[in-house]
């Protein structure tokens, strides 16, 4: 039994198809991927199915011991596949900024920067920066990791003549946050904090964070384009820190999502042909879906990228 659609949408898939079902018959071979929280859930899923179809997979992972038993998981299942395992914590800045310095020392090309990596509903803890955590990891460490790395992006667009693509890892529950969206004030203060609605603002943060850097790269006129995603509600390890919130996804997760559906709109967005010329939207379920207002206010979107930590 299951709650999710079979029937498709515009784009000719469903809430039921698989990473490995968009991505039939695309081959990926001379595209490089980055992709973040490769280590388990649908992070490791999109991965395995980059690497199936042929692309170069970077997967930046807080423990490498974890991340190179990944790798030999997804080599023995898919022997050409070409993967690379770094080191890298999304919620530390001075980790971002040495994970983004020895990825340009290395020369590697960049087609595909996939912002998997987060958390959700923690406990209030600020991060080693002193930013509440999942703003910490699921946007501040991510812009930063996308603007150091966009240079690479540009180059290898210009010389390869082919569409770099940022796809950037949302939620539905974006639309769920503090009044006016972004906490700006009190981003870092305990006392005014939720888990929910700051999960909600850091996610809200994610779709913003496409669509203010499809303006600039317009503005620009380069070649990627930038798109965010809800994946749908998955049974993955996101919901670890309890709460009503996990409690409740852990209650009807058995009805919803698998892993394999739950990668496919990101493997959608970075590979499908449909998607190409695409940027500043938000997908749901392998097909365009609406962000909410918050999400498409060009103001907030440039507030927020503006801001430095």
């Amino acid at each position: 039994m299951t709650w999710i659609s079979i029937f498709n949408g515009k784009s000719g898939f469903a809430a039921s198809s698989t990473a490995e079902k968009v991505t039939k018959g695309i081959d990926g071979s001379g595209l490089t991927a980055i992709v973040t929280g490769a280590t388990s859930g649908i992070g490791l899923e999109t991965a395995r199915v980059l690497a199936l179809r042929g692309v170069q997979v970077v997967m930046p992972v807080r423990n490498l011991e974890s991340g190179k038993k990944v790798k030999e998981t997804i080599a023995g299942k898919i022997p050409n596949a070409k993967l690379h395992v770094m080191e890298l914590d999304v919620s530390s800045l001075q980790s971002v900024r040495k994970f983004a310095s020895e990825y340009c020392s290395k020369g590697l090309p960049l087609n595909i920067l996939i912002l998997n990596a987060g958390i959700m509903t923690p406990p209030f803890t600020l991060s080693k920066d002193n930013i509440e955590l999942q703003f910490a990891t699921n946007h501040v460490g991510n812009f930063l990791l996308t603007n150091l790395l966009l240079d690479t992006m540009k180059k290898t667009a210009r010389e390869s003549g082919k569409e770099g693509r940022i796809v950037i890892l949302s939620s539905e529950v974006h639309r769920i946050t503090y009044k006016g969206g972004i906490m700006f004030d009190k981003l870092n203060d305990e006392k005014s904090y939720n888990a929910l609605y700051a999960y909600g603002q850091s996610k809200l943060a994610n779709a913003l964070h496409a669509y203010e850097l499809t303006r600039r790269l317009q503005e620009e006129g380069v070649n990627i384009t930038a798109n965010s995603l809800h994946p749908g509600v998955i049974k993955t390890n996101l919901a670890r820190y309890g709460g009503f919130f996990s409690v409740f996804v852990s209650t009807v997760q058995s009805f919803l999502k698998n892993i394999p559906q739950g990668a496919a709109t990101t493997c959608y967005v970075a590979l499908h042909p449909q998607v190409k010329g695409v940027s500043g939207q938000y997908f749901a379920d392998n097909n365009l879906s609406k962000a909410s207002g918050y999400a498409r206010d060009p103001e907030l979107a440039k507030k927020l990228c503006k801001k430095e930590f």
